[in-house]
């Protein structure tokens, strides 16, 4: 009797670790809009961005974490508390917001990866709906005032930037020894 409640109870932990993953945004990537604009694009674009991001950081553990290819180099985590930087970056643009220099509270690597995809979430679901996106301008707010840069810097910028930084996290996982779920299709946004 035994083996079969210990067997019960990994079923049960394993349902539910499945789907409290699934629940995070960017498991798979939403449907296409319905048509081209220059928000849907740049929508698909940071879906992309959540997708790659849910699958680079799922799994993490703390060897994975710690990891950094050389003395200088950040660590992973370090690099996921950049991307974090990135997308509230993005976010702020998209809901008009001035990025300043509080620092942001530290944050467990759970908490840090799930505000992360959520960020993700809301700006790609404000940008799939806007008519104009030229009015999302990326605010800093200076010593001296405020320097404000046009929307194409975000593409060039933040969510260029965040990618990159998304496939370091792949290729440190991998040189620690946890490559990611081959089956995370970036081509499709699906899972096989």
């Amino acid at each position: 009797m035994k083996p079969f409640y210990f067997s019960g109870l990994i079923l049960i932990c394993t349902i539910f670790t499945s789907n409290a993953q699934e629940k995070l945004p960017y498991y798979e990537i939403p449907e296409v809009p319905e048509e081209f604009t220059a928000g849907t694009v740049v929508s698909r674009m940071i879906d992309g961005l959540g997708f790659r991001y849910y699958w680079a950081t799922e799994g993490l553990r703390s060897v994975d974490l710690s990891f950094k290819p050389s003395v200088e180099a950040r660590t992973s985590l370090e690099t996921i508390e950049h991307i974090h930087g990135l997308t509230n970056v993005i976010l702020n643009s998209v809901t008009k917001q001035t990025n300043t220099n509080v620092k942001l509270p530290k944050m467990s690597f759970p908490e840090l990866r799930e505000k992360t995809l959520i960020k993700l979430q809301k700006a790609s679901a404000v940008l799939r709906n806007s008519a104009d996106i030229s009015e999302f301008k990326i605010i800093f707010e200076r010593g001296d005032g405020n320097s404000e840069f046009p929307f194409w810097n975000q593409i060039n910028g933040p969510i260029s930037d965040a990618l990159w930084h998304v496939g370091q996290v792949i290729s440190f996982r991998r040189s620690s020894g946890n490559p990611y779920n081959s089956k995370a299709s970036v081509f499709s946004g699906k899972v096989r």
